[in-house]
């Protein structure tokens, strides 16, 4: 046999244990459950929760709180009462409390609520996160804090005042290919980055009445993609160059924009672009690529079955298709992220998204917007403390 020369003679009984790569984060879940090792589970009496707010993202995170042991999910806060019923019976919930806004003052007043998850109407946000501040609650709210950059400034420095963190939910973070595409990246692994790029394209097309509420698509959808060039390279922008389209009509009749390109220019000569669109009808196409100096590093779409090939006489090989929308192909994400919040809370860990950055991230969004709607650069002013901040 031409290969027996090349037969192992030590078996691999003998040789030294196989170590999962680090990638693998499930199994190293897998290995934590089955050691029962309490160092690492918070043991501590559950924190108690309660959450405002049950429409796109918030029944995502109602679903991660009521199957985590680390939670106590006391309140559910939600306007629309005739659901509330399905609700419970669906999810178990025989001893949390529902209300309606007008009677959210029980859960600032409760002392057993520990934490507050904002998950409701945009413009809602910020009257929700004074009212859970001064109550001593810690805050999760989704993005953004407040509907301008001032207001969210005053939400922030109520925070520090009262020493309770205030966590704005930039999800994309916390997915295992995008974070490890950062850190590879901020590992000097490409060299210098040159070039990258950011497509993220919405699928399945949302609601008018939802697009009516979310305060548009700079700052419903494109911060995210703002925060993900920022957070890879770790610097701000001095330059915005946008130019953005509305192809459907009722999206043009809200004076908003369905299609958005966007060019960053970065203090050190990185260029990033932006690619946005409100409709992808083949799938939630989320695509990352960073260009260096060393080579390429990429995260390109995930696939909920990928390791099927399909071919079928001379059409060549086909595969299931991309994730459908955000709840599936963020899953992940979404789940570690509010591990991280409870963490948080515990005071075992700093919030990775710091209130600097989600301000910096609607100043951009801010400047993306004005150059798409006066077909200007902007040139984007930060202070001596803002530039020598470290945006990680």
């Amino acid at each position: 046999m031409a290969t027996s020369g090349f037969k192992d003679t030590l078996s691999p009984y003998n040789q030294p244990k196989q170590i999962p790569p680090y990638q693998d984060y499930l199994y190293k879940q897998y290995e934590t459950d089955v050691s029962l090792d309490l160092s690492k589970k918070d043991c501590e009496k559950p924190i108690g929760v309660a959450i405002f707010g049950l429409g796109r993202a918030g029944s995502i995170h109602l679903s991660n709180l009521v199957k985590n042991p680390r939670v106590q999910l006391l309140y559910v806060v939600d306007d629309i009462p005739s659901k509330w019923h399905k609700m419970k019976a669906y999810w178990g919930l025989k001893s949390t409390m529902f209300l309606t806004s007008k009677d959210a003052a029980k859960v600032y007043s409760d002392v057993k609520v520990d934490a507050v998850v904002v998950a409701s109407p945009t413009f809602t946000h910020e009257d929700i996160v004074t009212k859970s501040l001064a109550a001593k609650k810690s805050v999760f709210c989704e993005k953004p804090i407040a509907e301008d950059i001032e207001s969210s400034t005053r939400c922030y420095k109520q925070a520090e005042m009262v020493n309770k963190p205030l966590f704005s939910a930039f999800n994309r973070r916390f997915d295992p290919s995008y974070s490890a595409l950062r850190d590879r990246v901020r590992a000097g692994e490409v060299g210098h980055v040159q070039m990258i790029k950011v497509c993220s394209r919405d699928s399945p097309l949302p609601s008018i009445d939802y697009l009516k509420m979310s305060g548009g698509i700079f700052h419903d959808c494109i911060v995210h993609d703002i925060d993900m060039a920022t957070w890879v390279i770790g610097e701000l922008p001095t330059k915005v160059q946008t130019t953005a389209f509305s192809h459907i009509p009722e999206i043009k009749a809200i004076n908003d924009f369905d299609t958005v390109a966007i060019l960053l220019t970065f203090p050190s000569g990185t260029i990033a672009m932006l690619d946005n669109s409100r409709h992808s009808n083949y799938g939630y196409d989320q695509r990352l690529e960073v260009f260096g100096s060393k080579g390429m590093i990429r995260a390109d779409n995930e696939r909920p079955v990928h390791c099927n090939e399909v071919q079928l006489g001379y059409s060549g090989s086909s595969f299931a298709p991309i994730w459908f929308s955000f709840p599936s192909r963020y899953r992940m994400a979404y789940y570690l992220e509010m591990e991280h919040f409870l963490d948080v809370v515990r005071g075992y860990a700093k919030p990775m998204v710091q209130g600097f950055q989600t301000i910096a991230v609607s100043k951009i969004a801010t400047a993306a917007e004005k150059s798409a709607r006066t077909g200007m650069t902007v040139e984007l002013k930060w202070t001596e403390e803002e530039r020598n901040r470290k945006y990680s």
